[in-house]
Formats: C-alpha cells, sequence, structure tokens
C-alpha cells in the first residue's frame, strides 16, 4: 500500500463524519461552513478589484472625447463637456454638433442624439422620473431618448448623458474631434501613495484570513470528545487527527461553496448599492482567475493545516482527551519574534518614502506589516492566559466568566483574533494618514464665508450681462450676489516700436457693493471710476498696467479678438478715463483672484459698447432654504445650459489620494460587516458548545441574569485585552511607518475611534446573541441520545 493511501482514507472519513455525524455533527459542518462562507465571499469579492477597476479604465477611456484638434470634416464635431452637481451627486454629459452625417457616437450607443434631444444612463432616467429629480429635469432642457448601454458607463449608478446641441457651437465650442478613447495616461502614485495602498490590502484582508483559520476550528472541543471515541475502536493518534482534519476540511469545502454562493448573491445586489459613491455593473465584478485558484487551495488546505496545528497541544485518548486537564504555559518567545522579524523588514526602510518617489519595495513592506500584525494577534492567547490565570474573587457572574477562560482561554482569544488585527492595522493606517494628508491637501485660497457658488458666462454684450446678473439675485434663495462684467481693453493705435504686442488691460464694471468685494474701496458711488493695483508679483506692473489704466488715457473697447484660430481686428470704440479716476488697491475676491485694471460703475461706461464680455457671478446663499444651490444652478442653466457652476472650497483634496481614500473606507465598511457577522457566528459556536453546562448550572437553580452577565464578561474580557494589545501594537506599527515616510505624529489620540468601533461591535454582537442564550438556558438542555 502507498504512502498517501492512510491520509486519503482517514481524511475522507473525516468529510464522512461532517456531514452523517448527527445533528451536532451538522451543527458544527454548517457553523464552519458559515464562517468560512463569508470569507471567502470577501476574498472574492477583493480578487475582483483589480478587474473592475482596469475595466471601469477601459470604459472611461473608450468614451473620452480626443483632445487632439480635428479638422472639419464629415466625420468630425463640435463638443463641450458639462458638469453639474445634484444634491451631492455629480452629472456628467457631453453636448455634440455633428459637422457631418458620419460623425461617430459614444461608446454605450449606436447613433448620436438628435438636436434638441439626450440619451441619458439609466439611474438619470430613474432620477429623472423620480419626484425628487423635478428641479434637475428643469436644468436639463433636451427631450430624452435613447439609454445608454453598459458599455458607456464606468458604474450602474452613474448620472450621465449626451446632447445635440440645438444650436451652432462654431463660437463656443470646447473643441473639435473626430473619434473617441483616446486619454492620455494618468500620473504614477507616488511612493506614499503606494504605501498607503500596501497597508490597506494587508490591513483588510489580513482579518480575513485569520476568520477563515478560526472558522475551521468551530466546535473543536465536541470534536475531540466524538475523537475520542475513535480511539476505543482501535484508531492511533495519528488517524484521529487526520480524520479531524477531514472533518475541517469537509466544513471547509462546503464553506468554499457558501462563499461563491454568497458572493454570486451579494455581485447582483452590488449594483444597486453605493458605497462611498463606488458602483458598479453585477457582470464587472469578475474574480481574477489566479486568485481564485489560490482562494479554493489555500482554504482547504489551511483547514488541515489548522486542525492538525491545533491538535499537537491534545492528547486524545480512548476515555477523553488531555485538554480536560490543565494545559501547559504557552510559549512567547517566538510570539514575540514574529512582529521582531517585521520591524526588522520595514526599518530599513526610514526615510526612504517621499512625495517624488514613484516605487517602494512593495513585497518587503507587506512581509514586515503581515509579520507585525500577525505578531500582534498570536500574542492574544499568551496575555489572555496569563491575566485571567491570575484573577480571583469577584461576583458569582465574573467568578463564571473567569473560570471559564482559565479553562478554555485560547477558544476566548480565538473568537477575538479577527478585530484585533483589524484594530491593529487600522491604527496603523489611520496615524499614517493623519501624517501625510496635508501633504494631499491645498489651499485653494477661495472663502466659502463670502460665497458659495461661482459662474463664468459669455455674453455678447454687456447688456445681456447686466441681465445675467440680476437674474441671480432674483434666484429664490440667493441671499448676496456679488456680480460684475468683465472684458477686456487696449490701448488705441497701432503696435509701436519694441512692443510684442499691443498693452491690454482689464475692464471691470459693476456695482459699489459687488466693487468692494474686488478692491479696498473706502467710499464708492455711481458714476465713479478706479485704478486697481496688485501687490508687486501677483499681477502686471505699475508701470506696464499704466500704458492702458491711468486716470485720463483712452482705451479702445474692441481689442483685437481671437477664434478658432484666427485674429480679427473690429472698429475700435474709443472710451477716455476720467481723470477723478481714484488709484486702490485690490482685494482677494471669494474666488481668491485679484483684479487688476480698470473698475467702472454702471454709469460711468456705455456696458453695450464692450466686445466679447463676460458675466461673473459669486453667489452667497441661504442656508434655510433647502435646496439652494440647486435653484442657484438652474438659473445659470436657464441662461445658458453650458455654463458652469462652481462650489466654493477652501481646500482642495489630491484626485489620486481622494480615490485610494474611497477605497480605504469601501474596504473597511466591508470588513468591519465581516468581522461582526464572523463575531457573532463565533459567539453563536461557543453557546451552542456550552448548552450542556448553561443547562445543569440553570437546573441547580441559577439565576439568568447571572448566567447573561457570565457570558458578557467572557466576552468583555477578551475583547478589552485584545483592543489594549492592538492600540499597542497598532501605534508600534504606525510609528514605523511614519519614520518610513519622514513624518511625526499628529494626533496620538488615533486609536480612540478604532477601539470605539470595536467596543460597538462588541456590544451588537451580545445583544444579538442574548436571545440564542436564553434559549439555550432550559433544563431540557440536559437531554442526550
Amino acid at each position: 500500500m502507498n504512502r498517501g493511501s492512510p491520509w486519503i482514507r482517514d481524511l475522507t472519513l473525516g468529510l464522512r463524519f461532517a456531514v452523517t455525524g448527527g445533528r451536532p455533527g451538522w451543527t458544527r459542518t454548517a457553523l464552519t461552513a458559515l464562517g468560512v462562507g463569508l470569507g471567502v465571499a470577501m476574498l472574492l469579492f477583493a480578487a475582483s478589484v483589480p478587474g473592475l477597476l482596469q475595466t471601469r479604465d477601459d470604459r472611461a477611456i473608450a468614451r473620452a472625447v480626443s483632445l487632439d484638434e480635428a479638422q472639419r470634416s464629415s466625420s468630425s464635431f463640435l463638443f463641450n463637456r458639462t458638469s453639474t452637481l445634484y444634491r451631492g451627486d455629480t452629472v456628467n454629459g457631453l453636448v455634440i454638433r455633428p459637422d457631418g452625417g458620419d460623425a461617430p457616437a459614444p461608446a454605450g450607443l449606436t447613433e448620436l442624439p438628435a438636436p434638441g434631444e439626450m440619451a441619458i444612463s439609466p439611474a438619470l432616467a430613474e432620477l429623472l422620473d423620480s419626484p425628487g429629480g423635478s428641479l434637475l429635469k428643469d436644468r436639463l432642457p433636451y427631450k430624452v431618448g435613447a439609454t445608454i448601454g453598459k458599455e458607456g458607463l464606468t458604474g450602474r449608478a452613474e448620472l450621465l448623458y449626451y446632447a445635440g446641441s440645438p444650436v451652432s457651437l462654431e463660437t463656443g465650442a470646447e473643441g473639435r474631434a473626430d473619434h473617441y478613447g483616446d486619454a492620455s495616461p494618468g500620473d504614477p502614485l507616488n511612493a506614499v501613495l503606494l504605501l498607503i495602498v500596501v497597508m490597506i490590502c494587508v490591513a483588510l484582508i489580513l482579518p480575513v484570513a485569520v476568520f477563515i483559520a478560526t472558522a475551521v476550528r468551530f466546535g473543536g472541543e465536541q470534536r475531540d470528545r466524538r475523537l475520542a471515541a475513535l480511539r476505543l475502536v482501535g484508531a492511533d493518534q495519528a488517524m484521529t487527527r487526520r480524520i479531524a482534519a477531514g472533518e475541517s476540511l469537509g466544513g471547509a469545502l462546503l464553506g468554499l461553496a457558501t462563499g461563491a454562493a454568497l458572493f454570486a448573491w451579494l455581485r447582483q445586489l452590488a449594483g444597486s448599492v453605493t458605497v462611498w459613491d463606488v458602483n458598479a455593473f453585477p457582470s464587472d465584478i469578475v474574480p481574477s482567475l489566479w486568485l481564485t485558484v489560490l482562494i479554493l487551495i489555500a482554504v482547504p488546505a489551511s483547514a488541515i493545516g489548522v486542525t492538525l496545528s491545533a491538535l499537537r497541544r491534545v492528547s486524545i485518548e480512548p476515555l477523553g482527551v488531555v485538554r480536560d486537564a490543565a494545559p501547559r504555559r504557552r510559549r512567547l518567545w517566538w510570539r514575540l519574534l514574529l512582529p521582531a522579524v517585521g520591524v526588522a523588514l520595514l526599518l530599513p526602510q526610514s526615510g526612504s518614502i517621499g512625495m517624488e518617489e514613484t516605487g517602494i519595495a512593495t513585497y518587503q513592506i507587506a512581509a514586515g506589516a503581515m509579520l507585525v500584525l500577525i505578531g500582534i494577534t498570536s500574542l492574544l492567547p499568551w496575555l489572555v492566559e496569563a491575566v485571567v490565570g491570575r484573577l480571583r474573587g469577584g461576583p458569582v457572574a465574573w467568578q463564571l466568566a473567569v473560570r471559564r477562560l482559565q479553562l478554555s482561554s485560547g477558544t476566548a482569544a480565538r473568537a477575538v483574533s479577527g478585530i484585533v488585527v483589524a484594530a491593529a492595522g487600522a491604527i496603523a493606517l489611520q496615524m499614517l494618514l493623519t501624517a501625510v494628508q496635508n501633504d494631499f491637501m491645498r489651499p485653494t485660497g477661495m472663502d466659502s464665508a463670502r460665497a458659495q457658488l461661482e459662474t463664468r458666462v459669455p455674453a455678447k454684450n454687456g447688456t445681456l450681462a447686466r441681465g445675467m446678473i440680476d437674474e441671480y439675485a432674483r434666484t429664490k434663495g440667493v441671499v448676496g450676489v456679488v456680480g460684475f462684467i468683465e472684458a477686456g481693453v487696449e490701448r488705441p493705435g497701432p503696435q509701436r516700436a519694441g512692443e510684442d504686442f499691443i498693452p491690454t488691460t482689464q475692464l471691470t464694471v459693476g456695482d459699489c457693493p459687488s466693487l468692494k468685494e474686488l478692491a479696498k474701496i473706502s467710499s464708492c458711488r455711481d458714476g465713479d471710476v478706479f485704478i486697481v493695483r496688485t501687490p508687486e508679483g501677483e499681477g502686471p506692473p505699475d508701470d506696464y498696467l499704466a500704458k492702458t489704466a491711468r486716470a485720463g488715457a483712452q482705451v479702445n473697447l474692441h481689442p483685437e479678438q481671437w477664434s478658432q484660430g484666427r485674429t480679427t481686428r473690429p472698429a475700435p470704440a474709443l472710451w477716455r478715463v476720467p481723470e477723478s479716476a481714484r488709484t486702490v488697491d485690490s482685494r482677494p475676491d471669494p474666488m481668491g483672484d485679484l483684479a487688476f485694471g480698470i473698475m467702472a460703475t454702471p454709469s460711468a461706461i456705455d456696458v453695450k459698447a464692450l466686445m466679447s464680455p463676460e458675466a461673473r457671478t459669486m453667489i452667497k446663499l441661504d442656508p434655510a432654504v433647502p435646496d439652494a444651490a440647486e435653484y442657484a444652478r438652474n438659473t445659470a442653466a436657464a441662461i445658458d445650459p453650458l455654463t458652469s457652476v462652481n462650489t466654493l472650497q477652501n481646500f482642495e483634496r489630491d484626485s489620486q489620494y481622494s480615490s485610494v481614500r474611497t477605497g480605504l473606507f469601501v474596504g473597511a465598511t466591508a470588513t468591519m460587516l465581516l468581522i461582526a457577522a464572523s463575531m457573532l457566528v463565533s459567539t453563536l459556536e461557543q453557546l451552542r458548545d456550552r448548552k450542556r453546562l448553561l443547562s445543569v448550572l440553570v437546573a441547580f437553580g441559577t439565576r439568568r441574569a447571572t448566567l447573561s452577565w457570565s457570558v458578557l464578561w467572557q466576552t468583555a474580557v477578551p475583547i478589552v485585552l485584545g483592543l489594549t494589545l492592538a492600540t499597542g501594537g497598532g501605534v508600534g506599527l504606525g510609528l514605523v511607518l511614519l519614520r518610513m515616510v519622514d513624518k511625526q505624529v499628529e494626533d496620538w489620540w488615533a486609536f480612540l475611534p478604532v477601539n470605539a468601533v470595536g467596543a460597538a461591535l462588541i456590544l451588537l454582537v451580545t445583544l444579538l446573541s442574548l436571545p440564542v442564550l436564553w434559549r439555550l438556558m432550559r433544563p431540557d438542555g440536559l437531554r442526550t441520545e
């Protein structure tokens, strides 16, 4: 008989026990399958992320308009990209005017929308048809036509439209193109962001692996008692361990099937759920083939390995197991060796990771972080055993809990090991993110206290521009408008010797309250004119400014015009700056910009004479009016559907950092849900394992409240010790990471939110397990078969 036969025979026998071991065996196998299945489903989603991101990027590139200016032809088209916010959601659009009948349609459409029509995404159609979409419907002045197909969308909940322009875009187009699919490659992630991504992967995936390893040991004590019966019929120690491994293998294989089923079910729900603004089509969530194969191999292998490793300390005899006696003390040296080796791998990277670099030692850092976190988790059983072994006295409930922990500290530690490794990783990540976030934030110079929205609209003449500003002032929810008209003016006459171009300057026309927002004006009345200077180095020099903007100077209101690559020179229209014009200093407007040149109040100049002016408005909203911003955006769309409305924000976050941060939040949310579910399953398994003990205590008259408090203490003590260990280990790992990026600790209390979430999860799991606990506390639990 060959060497492999005993293994195959005994593993097969264990598989049979997993599915034919009666109600206790079935229950244990079902709990193991559920626990492993939750972890496998999470791993399958993680394995789907690379393909999902690639699919999203490919679709975004396929529909991107070519930014290379195309020559006019039957296949070219003019376009304007638009974007608007609606109650916090971004609605993107592309307005198209074809030059001929051969202009291509973007991905997701078979033909371009007709003039005045728009093709919309399913999510946008649903929003427009809902009662909550009425304001947005007023903003999009197009008739709804086709629906954009999946090929043209990055996600199921994306709000996108393509509109056919009802008017010519010759003078206002953003560009002309003849194809789609051109996209410049994005900047590579810098080394700091790469470090954050690596730590996110380690901190989110490792708890899943720990939980799977814990789940395959569910019901271990009952299983060991069943294995003792096998010794009575002649099985030796090695055979019983292999049979136990086969039983765990059965639960793991069912867990793989359960995980696949959960993945398939949750995958269908993914399209209708948006987490931190991220959503996807179910068909796009496909696990990587090689990662799936790795999961299929690793989970059963870990079930066998973990079981054999656990039984090394258990001597299974015909009349019982040695676990019923006092176990030997756990060894500490190898538990300290793991984090020490991890730190040794990380420390050589100190000071080597900066914003300018684009590469890091990915595998070395990942291995070091994993060893530190695994070492922290491995310390927990030793710590629980060392602490509870010294506890004495107290109320009855406390004594029951302590005695149970003293007899089986390993089971209690395993139940919370997942949250310990998750908390330690989260604390280290939080310290890293807090320390580097200022490198990815920059002040914009805007002042959102003075205004909340800003618009810029080209106008044919000054009269139309003035009317646009008045429209905003009459809009519901608007309490203040800084509105003015900007136009370019130049010095009259031809270009002089030594000049590269005719000197030009800026002419700003607005009422006194608006002009006071742009310059330091002490007094102002209609009819006044001002010469505005900027601080040195922040605008045109004073000597250049004096060539056009000075009291008594004459300027041409019809400067040279540039459009579609051509320049034209219209007939001049001269205007003289009054001798009474006062010189004032510029001040930043709400957008942070500095005005310069000439400022005039409305009656000082005929705005009808201005050529190609731009109406600029900065809008202050009433926070007490719901949807005030939406009313203002609707006014902008009524003036010109292509109007861009900007939201003022004092700080701007780097887009790559925002993407990584969003990925962290999505992953952390999924991991926390998994941890909560896994802890609930683990708690229910422990209660089932103690069913007979609870029934005996109730039969002897122990109060239910006492037993309830006992179970709470049995959960709370390992959690408190685990979170304490996670805090120390997480802070230590965080300090090492900060040395790598050469940063100081910004927040020593970063562990408090993480520990608060952990404590809340424990409280939630305990409350959910109480009904099962009360049901088990009945004398009929003494019945046996």
